[in-house]
């Protein structure tokens, strides 16, 4: 019981002594704390709209696949890709489909949203049953990842 009434009367010290500390800082404006925009700043709309993370959302910047979320074009080893910028999505030959399929089942799963961004800002139209795969499989792996949370 004594042990329990030393560690309260502790607590109690330390905590005054840091909220002390903490109103000197605000009253003198070098108070480090993080301050968090308004919520009428923050991002509205779906889950696949959204700008960079702001953890109000189950989905974040690195898991959109809308290309005005990241500036950033990243390469995967895919550079021959960029031939076929500007093309349709339904003008691919079957050999063109196989290429861009090789390249997204040989993605690792971190990198699969990524390189959709990639290929979107790189001006690259998938083909549509590759782009059918590849909703296919975020969707997948975003529903497991709401079942595991």
């Amino acid at each position: 019981m004594t042990g329990a009434l030393i560690i309260l009367a502790a607590l109690i010290v330390v905590g005054s002594i840091l909220y002390l500390f903490h109103r000197r800082d605000v009253k003198r404006g070098t108070d480090m704390a993080p301050t968090l925009p308004p919520v009428a700043d923050m991002p509205q709309g779906n889950d696949d709209t959204d700008s960079p993370c702001c953890g109000m959302h189950i989905t974040c910047e690195k898991d959109s696949l809308l290309s005005s979320v990241s500036e950033d074009i990243e390469y995967f080893d895919d550079e021959e890709l960029d031939d076929y910028r500007g093309r349709k999505s339904d003008s691919y030959t079957d050999t063109e489909i196989e290429q861009f399929r090789d390249v997204l089942l040989t993605l690792l799963p971190t990198d699969i949203a990524p390189w959709a961004r990639s290929i979107q800002l790189r001006g690259i139209e998938l083909p549509d049953c590759v782009r059918d795969e590849l909703l296919m499989i975020v969707a997948e792996a975003r529903a497991g990842r709401t079942t595991m949370s």
